[in-house]
């Protein structure tokens, strides 16, 4: 269920090349948007090749959404947990983004698959952030602990007019999609494929899978919740996760399948609208071909002129004619 790649992949080009060519001591400095909706800053200067500053801007939140010190929850421990001693959060951050880090490249692992597996792992700082509250409320439900946000609502967001609803359990953890969409045609294919999407849950295949609900109206988990955040043309999506949907390695994918699953209905949303006008244009070129073939055959222009012709005549044909005469 995967659609956008973890790691950004500008960033890991930018940060392999630069470890590569640590001792040309070449200035940096690159901006760049991701996905419309989150900007990058990298700089590097000669005097200090090793020291990197890495900006990052995320998309303004709805209300319903909190942030804190302009990042989502969680996200400063997170880092500081995954990074280590290699990257330091500065505050505050630079004019006009939510965090800005300092890469020190000489505090890199000396190997060079764990360097590279740390570089990706630096690339992939976005879903680190934004996920950050998803993630905490997930190591909660596998610590089974005591817990003072159980059974309150919990708004996240991943992009603008995006967000999301996090309703924490004792034993389980709902996670519910408010599904919104411009166009009309958008919606109604949106529509059909939640429920298809609905229902193929329910082949053998897939017995460990999350259980995934469809509804038109708002659950009753988000009973109480401010009418702009329950406004939803296109239905409203819930995923039950329990604790084996989280163990160990299932963790991170969790949490990135969930952030981007919006992201996810859309791209295959407009390929199926993408897939249909092709079949359209086919199936009119096709009846445009078969209506030439229908057409009569043009009469041919008649001569109004006499014009002669000479044929070459044989020997044969000589000889046939003397006899005649």
């Amino acid at each position: 269920m995967i659609l956008l790649q973890s790691p950004c992949r500008y960033l890991l080009q930018v940060l392999s090349t630069r470890v590569q060519n640590l001792d040309k001591g070449v200035e940096l400095d690159s901006q760049w948007v991701e996905f419309d909706d989150v900007r990058y800053h990298i700089q590097a200067t000669v005097k200090n090749p090793n020291l990197l500053l890495l900006s990052l801007s995320l998309p303004t939140p709805p209300p319903e959404t909190v942030f804190f010190g302009g990042l989502p929850q969680g996200a400063i421990e997170a880092i500081k947990a995954a990074y280590g001693v290699v990257l330091q959060v500065l505050d505050p951050p630079r004019d006009g983004y939510n965090l800005t880090v300092k890469l020190n490249l000489s505090k890199l692992p000396p190997d060079e698959d764990h360097k590279q597996a740390f570089l990706i792992k630096i690339a992939s700082i976005r879903e680190l952030v934004q996920g950050a509250p998803l993630r905490a409320v997930f190591k909660q439900l596998l610590s089974r602990g005591v817990k003072s946000d159980l059974n309150k609502i919990i708004s996240l967001v991943h992009r603008p007019n995006e967000s999301f609803f996090v309703f924490p359990q004792a034993d389980k953890v709902t996670v519910i999609f408010p599904m919104r969409f411009k166009d009309s045609i958008d919606t109604v294919l949106a529509t059909s494929f939640l429920q298809e999407f609905v229902e193929a849950r329910r082949t053998a295949g897939l017995n460990n899978a999350p259980p995934c609900l469809w509804s038109s109206s708002p659950p009753k988990e988000l009973e109480g919740s401010p009418d702009e955040a329950l406004s939803a043309n296109g239905g409203f999506v819930s995923f039950v996760i329990f604790p084996r949907h989280v163990e160990g390695r299932k963790l991170d994918r969790t949490v990135w399948s969930l952030s981007t699953f919006h992201a996810y209905v859309s791209y295959h949303v407009k390929c199926s609208e993408g897939f249909m006008h092709t079949r359209m244009r086919r199936r009119v070129e096709t009846l445009i071909e078969a209506l030439d073939r229908a057409k009569p055959d043009s009469e041919k222009p008649k001569n109004t002129e006499q014009t002669r012709s000479f044929r070459k005549l044989s020997i044969k044909d000589g000889r046939s004619n003397s006899n005649a005469k």
